[in-house]
């Protein structure tokens, strides 16, 4: 199997860090560079085995029986992870504070495998001994990370693909961490997501278990989350905040370090406690709205009636507009987007990606925070770069004097949405993928770089990896950003029109107009190509309600005349659903500007697209010819 040019980037890295002694800063993630870097001030030799191997029987033994307690709350998580470990030729490691490897579970080829290079029971694999490497890194680090192939220090390690993370005691304190490991040909997209949903599990049962009489709140921002592993947790006594597990941490965007003796509730919330035993609402300082459910203890749980979801925010669509299909999607991308895996959502022009992607921040953990979307396509040319990136003052001819900051930075703290990836200019992708890669933005002009820290999620209507094989997009960057594909269907596709419709009049408050669809009406926009989607199919439902009297049902007639024919038009060739998405919006530009005259005006409104989309195909169109 050729190299990936993930690969690629990190042998350049190795041959510039440890050959010719230059920073690999931009070709390894931040994380791995520092690791690197410490483990050459340490005089760890790559070229050369780790000096340590597995410990002698006694002490592991001893190892073993000291951390019986942690090995017992992690087992039924270790058993649960080995599962599918095992199918993915896998292990799972459970280790004490320092690294030292108390517990493995797997695949027993692999098993042997990795006991050659000392991924075993009774082996010490703390940074400062074992050098880069998943385990040592993340406890150095208190956080969680992937260490690929040929990140790992040790030539002998680059075997090995492991992802980990620390177990974190409610106080904070780091109790050991927990790695799943392969074999780097065979990396797990989502190992990081399985292993840090594991260690909630279990930071969950350390909580109870030390807290069971302590009166403990479950925060969420919803309210269906407060019984699960979604939920915050925080530990109060009077109005003290003794603790949090790392979910309550994140949502309220603090970190573990303010928690102490001078943690008061009324210092993190703008409203009071919630009376014991109840679910109540409060605002956090930073603005943040929660659910809070308090109980006296965590065990047994005490099964509340949860209030109803909460209304979504302006431009937000509820959650009844989505199929049943996609409605799972989006909650599964949630949750994937909490790992911080970036979510690429893929469908023809007017299925809904923005509406999607807020819908997966809507019920992300930083739902709270800043939701930045940058249309790559609708940016002008010579602009794009200084509006992502920002400026410094006089950085051109035109500039503002106190500079820019740039929508990137915008979007630090919440949710990066970069709708059109696909027509990102090249140019620009080399510098978008070193912030998704360093996690920090320098903008146009120079001078220093700031630090970001955002969640991502893109959408396009092009087949980027075709782009991507051809040449024509960053395939660093698609692998960066399609993490996780979510692949929306063209409205033609859903099985369910008619109540497609009907959740679409729902969502735009057709019920609430007074207004009320006619069953042949309804049949009429069912049996419609609508080459805009959803897009195309919402504007005509406003035209409808803007039109319509108070109490009247709406038919045919009241149709704009080109939809009122008894043969429903087709002006675009019923494609199969793997067809080219780029061809399809061409045919249905093409036939829109056909019907309207070449009046662009109206055939972006038929569509339910930017007259700049239309424009642009256009260019493009007449540039091939």
């Amino acid at each position: 199997m050729p190299d990936s040019p993930t690969s690629e980037l990190t042998a350049e890295a190795r041959r510039a860090f440890f050959d010719d002694g230059v920073d690999p800063r931009g070709l390894v993630p931040d994380g791995i560079r520092d690791s690197w870097l410490r483990c050459r001030r340490l005089g760890l030799e790559a070229g050369h085995r780790p000096g340590a191997g597995p410990a002698a029987h006694p002490t592991l033994r001893e190892a073993q029986e000291r951390y019986e307690t942690l090995r017992r709350i992690c087992r039924p998580e270790l058993e649960a992870l080995h599962a599918a470990a095992d199918r993915a030729h896998s292990i799972v490691i459970l280790t004490a504070p320092d690294g030292f490897i108390l517990d493995a579970l797997g695949n027993p080829a692999f098993l042997d495998k990795a006991a050659r290079v000392a991924l075993r029971p009774g082996a010490p694999w703390g940074e400062s001994v074992t050098g880069t490497n998943a385990i040592g890194t993340a406890l150095v680090e208190r956080r969680p990370l992937e260490v690929k192939g040929a990140e790992h220090y040790y030539r002998a390690h680059q075997i090995l693909s492991c992802s980990a993370t620390p177990l974190f005691g409610p106080r904070g304190e780091v109790l050991g961490a927990l790695d799943l490991s392969s074999e780097a040909s065979v990396h797990h997209t989502f190992a990081l997501y399985m292993v840090q949903h594991a260690a909630e599990q279990i930071e969950e049962r350390l909580f109870e278990r030390e807290f069971e009489a302590a009166d403990i709140l479950r925060i969420g921002v919803d309210p269906e989350a407060l019984e699960t592993t979604r939920a915050g947790l925080l530990v109060v006594r009077g109005q003290r905040v003794e603790a949090a597990n790392r979910r309550a941490l994140q949502l309220l965007g603090i970190d573990r370090k303010h928690l102490g003796a001078d943690s008061r509730w009324d210092a993190l919330f703008r409203t009071a406690l919630p009376p014991p035993s109840q679910i109540g609402e409060a605002t956090s300082v930073n603005g943040g709205h929660f659910h809070v459910q308090r109980g006296i203890s965590a065990r047994p749980r005490i099964a509340y009636r949860v209030a109803a979801r909460p209304a979504p925010k302006p431009g937000h669509a509820p959650q009844a507009m989505f199929t049943a299909t996609v409605d799972a999607r989006i909650d599964r991308a949630a949750r994937l987007l909490d790992a911080d895996i970036p979510i690429l959502l893929q469908g023809e022009t007017g299925v809904g990606k923005e509406i999607t992607a807020r819908e997966i921040y809507r019920r992300s953990t930083r739902s709270s925070a800043t939701f930045v979307p940058i249309n790559c396509a609708a940016l002008p040319a010579a602009l794009i770069e200084s509006e992502l990136f920002g400026y410094q003052p006089g950085a051109f001819t035109g500039a503002r004097r106190e500079g820019a900051k740039g929508l990137l930075r915008e979007a630090d703290g919440g949710t990066l949405f970069l709708d059109e990836i696909g027509d990102m200019p090249v140019e620009l992708q080399t510098r978008l993928l070193r912030v998704l890669q360093e996690r920090e933005v320098t903008p146009v002009g120079g001078g220093r770089s700031f630090p970001v820290d955002f969640r991502v999620i893109s959408a396009t209507h092009q087949d980027v990896a075709d782009l991507a094989a051809t040449g024509r997009f960053r395939a660093d960057l698609y692998y960066r950003i399609a993490q996780s594909v979510i692949h929306l269907p063209a409205l033609r596709d859903y099985e369910d029109r008619p109540t497609a419709v009907a959740r679409l009049w729902d969502t735009l408050g057709g019920p609430q107009s007074g207004l009320h669809l006619a069953p042949e009406l309804v049949a009429r926009l069912t049996a419609l190509p609508w080459p805009g989607n959803l897009r195309q199919l919402a504007g005509v439902l406003r035209s409808l309600m803007a039109l319509g009297q108070a109490g009247a049902t709406l038919t045919c007639a009241d149709l704009p005349p080109e939809l009122q024919t008894t043969t429903a038009p087709d002006p675009v060739p019923s494609p199969s659903r793997s067809g080219d998405l780029r061809t399809i919006e061409q045919q249905a530009i093409d036939a829109a500007t056909r019907d309207c005259h070449g009046n662009v005006a109206a055939a972006a409104r038929q569509l339910g697209i930017s007259r700049s989309t239309i424009y642009r195909r256009l260019a493009e169109q007449a540039a091939q010819r």
